[in-house]
C-alpha cells in the first residue's frame, strides 16, 4: 500500500511538473523598447526596413534563428504578418536593419522579406517574435507564418518576444 501511495505521488508531481521548459530570449532594439513607438523609418511611411534586433541569452545548441513579426490589430482575420525569416546564424547577432540574410518567407502580402507597417487606423502593437531553433529548416521559400510555426514544432529552444506600436503620422 506505501508503495502505491508513493507510486500516486510521483506520478502526480511528475503530471504538474513541467518537462519542457523552454528558456526565454531577451528581444531589443537600438531603435524602440518594449511597448514603445517604432520610428517611422521602418514603416510605409518611411524606409520599408526592418528595425535592429538584439537576441540575448541564446542557449546553448543554438543552430538557427527564425523570426515572425505579426500584427494581431489588422483588420483581417488573424491579422497581418509583416516579417517571416528562417536559418538566421547565430552569428549574425545583432540582426541589422535592412537585415536579408536568411531565408525570407512569405509576409501577409504573399511577398518575400519584409513589409514596413501601415496601419490603416490607430494605433496597433507590432510582435518581434524571435526563436532559437536547434536545426536549420528545409523550409520552400513560400512558407508563410504558419508554415514556419509548424515546422519550428519540436526545435524550439528558447523564444522571446519584442512588442511595438506604431500609428501613422497622417492619420
Amino acid at each position: 500500500m506505501h508503495l502505491l501511495t508513493s507510486s500516486l505521488i510521483v506520478a502526480a508531481v511528475a503530471a504538474t511538473t513541467s518537462f519542457s521548459h523552454k528558456d526565454s530570449l531577451t528581444i531589443t532594439s537600438t531603435a524602440f523598447t518594449n511597448n514603445g513607438n517604432i520610428p517611422s523609418k521602418y514603416s510605409c511611411e518611411g524606409e520599408k526596413i526592418n528595425p535592429p534586433l538584439n537576441i540575448a541569452g541564446v542557449p546553448d545548441g543554438t543552430k538557427s534563428f527564425a523570426i515572425i513579426v505579426h500584427d494581431p490589430d489588422a483588420p483581417r482575420e488573424g491579422g497581418f504578418t509583416h516579417w517571416v525569416v528562417w536559418n538566421i546564424e547565430p552569428l549574425e547577432n545583432p540582426i541589422p536593419e535592412n537585415y536579408k540574410g536568411g531565408e525570407q518567407g512569405l509576409n501577409g502580402a504573399n511577398q518575400p522579406g519584409y513589409i514596413g507597417m501601415c496601419p490603416p487606423t490607430g494605433t496597433h502593437h507590432y510582435h518581434f517574435k524571435v526563436y532559437a531553433l536547434d536545426t536549420l529548416l528545409s523550409l520552400n521559400k513560400k512558407t508563410d507564418k504558419a508554415g514556419l510555426e509548424k515546422s519550428m514544432e519540436g526545435h524550439i529552444l528558447a523564444q522571446g518576444e519584442l512588442i511595438g506600436l506604431y500609428k501613422k503620422m497622417n492619420q
